[in-house]
């Protein structure tokens, strides 16, 4: 069993964000607590339940994890030790920003069992910053790092943007250098995206910001397979690097089609060929599950053909790539004579230029 626990929380919605989350001051630390208790409490009765064994991750994403109170995160951790056996060696990871890391905080994540932190960097240039709304400074960036370190918790990644529109003058190169002179175990590396109904939607809308062109997102993005793979690093999924042996445990299952359980607001649950999602909004979920009510907002079996589009998107975002026989064998070679990718062991894997390419890759293939 993997769990996910969607802590919607923020101090301000960042400008590319269109994620679930609650802007709130005042975080209701206890209130949360108790809702995502009452919605762990149902899937007691669902099947994927009696299918399921030991807890061999858990993931706390946000919104902002890190500002709900760190005797939440105990709290909730016990609530799930309590009807599940959490594996003695799960990767327990917790999302959080730079300036929510204090000496307190970092000693009672790591009392109560998280062993992994994914930072919000996002850049090293303050412009930036102040562009995206994060609420972090640059400075805040490495004590943070040091602090976690003193509390216990040594596996450490680093999220980061590029892609970001010329007009701000971002150096990737730079920022790449900055966060891999901090040696983090790992890096999660996303290009910026223009999501509907965020801040950047509308800047872009009224022509305030004119996004990154094509060839200079490219560029980025394959100087940071060459970076990487030139300090030894194992890019190990499109999105994501680590030093070798810390690769996250937690997102590997996703890309592996791994049964998972979400709680918390948006959250989603996967096992077998079913697929369900949480209620968005954080009072209506919590509504919900203090009137009894599963906070389920929709779900879906998958096809056949699903399932198998599912298998090869997820596989080829890997370095471990998708069973050969899920792509004919006539678009394969095509492929390969392009130089994006090539089939070995009878799994078809992508390289950084075919990774650029996927989602038209698995349309052509779909």
């Amino acid at each position: 069993m993997h769990l996910y626990i969607h802590v919607p929380f923020c101090a301000r919605r960042c400008s590319y964000c269109d994620f679930a989350i609650a802007v709130r001051r005042i975080v209701p630390s206890a209130r949360y607590v108790e809702a995502i208790a009452q919605e762990w409490a149902m899937w007691e009765t669902h099947a994927a339940w009696e299918a399921s064994g030991e807890v061999d991750t858990i993931y706390f994403g946000g919104g902002t994890p890190s500002r709900l109170d760190p005797a939440g995160i105990t709290r909730l951790l016990e609530l799930i030790a309590s009807r599940r056996t959490i594996r003695a060696d799960a990767e327990i990871t917790l999302e959080a920003n730079p300036d929510d890391v204090t000496p307190t905080a970092a000693r009672e994540w790591a009392a109560a069992g998280v062993n992994r932190i994914s930072l919000g960097v996002q850049s090293f240039d303050p412009s930036v910053l102040t562009w995206m709304h994060r609420t972090h400074r640059v400075e805040q960036v490495p004590p943070a790092l040091a602090t976690l370190r003193d509390a216990g918790i040594g596996n450490l990644s680093l999220d980061l943007i590029f892609g970001l529109p010329p007009a701000l003058g971002r150096n990737w190169e730079r920022d790449l250098e900055s966060a891999l002179a901090l040696e983090p175990s790992h890096l999660s590396l996303y290009g910026l995206t223009v999501e509907p109904h965020t801040p950047l939607s509308r800047w872009t809308g009224r022509g305030e910001v004119i996004p990154v062109p094509d060839e200079r997102y490219a560029a980025e993005f394959l100087h940071t397979a060459a970076v990487l793979g030139a300090a030894g690093w194992d890019h190990y999924e499109l999105s994501n690097a680590a030093r070798p042996g810390f690769r996250s445990a937690h997102n590997s299952a996703y890309w592996g089609r791994a049964p998972y359980i979400g709680l918390g607001p948006s959250a989603h649950s996967g096992y077998g060929c079913e697929r369900q999602w949480n209620i968005r909004d954080w009072a209506a979920y919590e509504q919900a599950v203090r009137g009894g009510m599963p906070p389920r907002l929709g779900g879906e079996r998958l096809t056949p053909e699903a399932a198998r589009l599912e298998a090869l998107y997820l596989g080829l975002r890997t370095s471990e790539g998708a069973p050969a026989e899920l792509i004919a064998p006539s678009i394969a070679a095509s492929w390969t004579r392009a130089g994006w990718g090539v089939e070995t062991e009878g799994r078809f894997r992508l390289g950084a230029e075919g990774w650029l390419r996927l989602d038209a890759l698995v349309a052509q293939a779909a």
